[in-house]
């Protein structure tokens, strides 16, 4: 899944232009001017206090998080959007990419209704016509952003410069009519049926939303690592600041009554108050402004993922500076959805969930970042720690529940729907993200744990190096290997390359892509490792001692049996060597394991053989028993096969030949109790004969594969063994001779 960035435009805006405007104008908006003045009065001056300074906390953690992150990578056009996919992954990047538009898009409606709420109030007159007005200032906005963000960020200038003249405005007024009294009557909340503290919260909150404004415009900022950190921090401590005295000023200055009563309380109490009209105009313009810039690009972004492909139509970029008109269209259109519900107090509770959704999971990715101690982590902004964003993580949790824990459990279960089908469908992201940090730092926590454990018997697993050549040619060996070891153990598919290590490293590495896209293709649990050896047995030995780390180094070795005599001195040697390296061996016998050659043909020869691997055969999964030294290890790979689907309802039968019908009753009552301790569901046949390899070859004739145990042969005696094994099994088609090195026991 390719990620397409937007690198031809011309990034020329700075932290300020840039960054601390948008974010400044979005947050000192519509509900500032708007509703700040019925959350003092319901909240009092100590809760509305409380509710600044809780939202400021989210946001700052957030803040922090957010320029840990942007100074650590290279940001690009999405934001937060971006930073969130690049670090949790395609899933938690593509749930959030939808939700974050989402939260933008009814952003720009929440600012446009507030636009003609503060219209209307101040011209009665205008009414009748407040759907109208909402929708044509929408098309207003639409057509701004359409044009450009160059435009609209340079007018953004001149809105920053009327929102402080209507600030000095409020100030000046509300100095002159300060009153103690009527501050101690504000102190303690005085809430109306149905509101709490949780739920003027829930109405505030968005008015600090905007801190993920000049994120939104990375894709067009000079130095978004500089730029994002240092603007988005200048924002939320002069906004602070704001509405920290605003709250205390509004308080001493008006009766709890018409705090919440007044919507425009703000412009009834300044010293000139056509300013904050002109205040009011200007941010909740601006900020409908900054939400139509930003939703766009944030949908631009997640289309050129292609995490779902019915989005991609949302990528294409306009224009010398790459516009997205086509999501700046879809984002009008949601906006003027929304618009037509027309209830500022409505939205703005559903925005919060969207931003604390967001929020929380941008201070998850730099708590993770951080936690794994990922060496690429190396952030040049250090005012970040990993407990920081864990706590802003678990704040805006928190909030979430306690504002509302319906909405909130709602809100999870679609962002856990939407990782879910993503998740599903297995797309692969073209990116590094944490997961693989994750992942890494689990595995070596868990292999340091396993070394620090005492070895016990009943934790033994198969580790099972298998030597199947390149596995192209020879797939039973892999394929046995996964069934032998597939949710129980370890699988590696291994190969030697005899020869100079200098004359064959490209070698080496076109084998070990081979392997890699043989274990892709067959969708095996299973690694890849090619070694360079002057002989066959050095590779082998190599591969034996060093391949692993800790507890997962191979316990069992894989290896095809020869199909000729000539060759078994060589595999006798091998077997020797294994166990004296203390490995337990599995010698495949597959007479359907031929090698295919080279030719017109191979492909198909591959494809057909391929197929014919991974056939199920009918019949038992016979295991001859001649002992416990071998019995328990062929035991539990009966036991391990007969766990994959496929093989569930094969019988596991465990047969024995007696020399005397007097012992049968004996062995076969022993065979039960070695089921019944080893917990493994047995069938046992007891078989009374002297020709022990006819027996053998008569009573597995159907089996689906015999099991049957070995000692590696004394030097000399390697042909004799050859023919002795041969002798035994005859013409049966699938055979794992066994060799046990010990390490489990059936009993525990």
């Amino acid at each position: 899944m390719p990620a397409v960035e937007s690198d031809g435009q011309e990034k020329k805006f700075g932290a300020f232009g840039g960054v601390f405007t948008p974010c400044t104008l979005t947050i000192l908006g519509v509900i500032m001017f708007l509703r700040f003045g019925q959350v003092v009065g319901q909240a009092g001056f100590y809760s509305a206090i409380a509710i600044v300074l809780a939202s400021k906390v989210i946001t700052t953690l957030t803040s922090l998080s957010l320029s840990a992150i942007a100074s650590n990578t290279r940001v690009r056009g999405g934001g937060a959007y971006y930073i969130i996919s690049r670090s949790l992954g395609v899933e938690f990047g593509g749930a959030i990419g939808i939700v974050f538009f989402l939260a933008q898009a009814i952003s720009v409606a929440m600012y446009v209704i507030g636009f003609t709420e503060a219209l209307v109030s101040t011209f009665p007159s205008l009414t009748e016509k407040s759907l109208a007005i909402a929708t044509f200032v929408n098309i207003v906005t639409f057509a701004c952003v359409y044009i450009g963000a160059g435009w609209t960020i340079k007018v953004q200038y001149g809105i920053l410069a009327v929102l402080g003249a209507a600030l000095v405005s409020f100030y000046v007024g509300t100095a002159n009519s300060f009153s103690l009294s009527v501050l101690k009557e504000n102190l303690l909340p005085h809430y109306t049926e149905g509101e709490n503290f949780f739920t003027i919260f829930a109405l505030f909150f968005p008015a600090v939303t905007g801190i993920m404004a000049g994120a939104n415009m990375s894709g067009d900022l000079k130095n978004p690592a500089h730029s994002i950190p240092r603007g988005t921090l200048a924002a939320v401590a002069v906004t602070a600041v704001v509405y920290l005295s605003q709250a205390f000023l509004l308080a001493g200055v008006s009766t709890h009554e018409e705090l919440i009563t007044n919507n425009l309380i703000v412009r009834a109490v300044s010293r000139w108050p056509m300013l904050i009209t002109a205040g009011v105009f200007a941010a909740t313009l601006s900020s409908a402004l900054g939400s139509m810039m930003g939703a766009p690009r944030i949908m631009q972004a997640f289309a050129r993922d292609e995490i779902f492909p019915w989005f991609n139509f949302f990528g294409a970029a306009s224009g010398k500076s790459n516009e997205p008109r086509r999501a700046t269209v879809l984002t009008f259109v949601i906006a003027q959805c929304c618009v037509l519900l027309g209830d500022l107090n409505a939205i703005a509770p559903i925005i919060t969930m969207f931003f604390m959704i967001t929020y929380g999971l941008l201070n998850l990715a730099t708590f993770y970042e951080a936690v794994t101690k990922n060496p690429s982590y190396r952030p040049t902004f250090r005012y970040c720690h990993w407990s920081l964003s864990l706590l802003g993580a678990i704040g805006c949790l928190g909030v979430m529940l306690l504002i509302n824990w319906a909405v909130a459990l709602s809100s999870i279960v679609v962002m856990a729907a939407i990782y879910g089908s993503i998740q599903y469908r297995e797309i692969e992201a073209r990116w590094g993200d944490l997961q693989g940090g994750v992942a890494f730092e689990r595995a070596r926590r868990a292999l340091l744990r396993l070394e620090d454990t005492a070895y016990h018997p009943k934790n033994w697993r198969p580790v099972v190096l298998a030597l199947s050549s390149s596995a192209w040619n020879r797939p039973h060996l892999a394929i046995y290997g996964e069934w032998l070891t597939s949710g129980h153990g370890v699988l590696t598919l291994a190969q030697v390359v005899c020869g100079d290590v200098e004359d064959h490293a490209e070698r080496r590495d076109s084998y070990e892509r081979a392997l890699r896209k043989f274990i892709e293709k067959e969708e095996l649990q299973a690694f890849s490792a090619v070694v360079v050896g002057t002989y066959l047995s050095d590779g082998i030995e190599a591969l034996v001692q060093c391949h692993g780390i800790g507890g997962l180094k191979p316990n069992t070795v894989l290896i095809g049996w020869p199909k000729t005599e000539t060759k078994s001195e060589a595999f006798c040697a091998t077997l020797r060597l294994l166990a004296r390296l203390q490995r337990s061996v599995i010698c495949a016998r597959l007479l359907l394991d031929e090698e295919v050659p080279d030719g017109q043909h191979a492909a198909e020869d591959r494809e057909a053989m391929l197929a014919e691997a991974w056939e199920i055969p009918e019949g038992t999964i016979d295991v001859w028993w001649r002992g416990m030294k071998n019995g328990a290890l062929m035991m539990l790979l009966a036991h391990m096969l007969q766990q994959n689907p496929d093989w569930r309802h094969k019988t596991i039968r465990v047969l024995r030949i007696v020399p005397h019908e007097d012992a049968v009753d004996e062995v076969r009552e022993h065979i039960i109790q070695l089921a019944a301790t080893s917990r493994i569901r047995v069938e046992p046949v007891v078989q009374v004969a002297e020709n022990i390899p006819q027996v053998i070859q008569s009573t597995s004739a159907n089996a689906a594969v015999v099991l049957l145990g070995f000692e590696a042969p004394a030097e000399g005696e390697e042909a004799d063994f050859y023919c002795r094994m041969e002798t035994m099994v005859g013409e049966l088609p699938r055979v794992l001779f066994v060799d046990s090195a010990g390490g489990m026991e059936l009993d525990s």
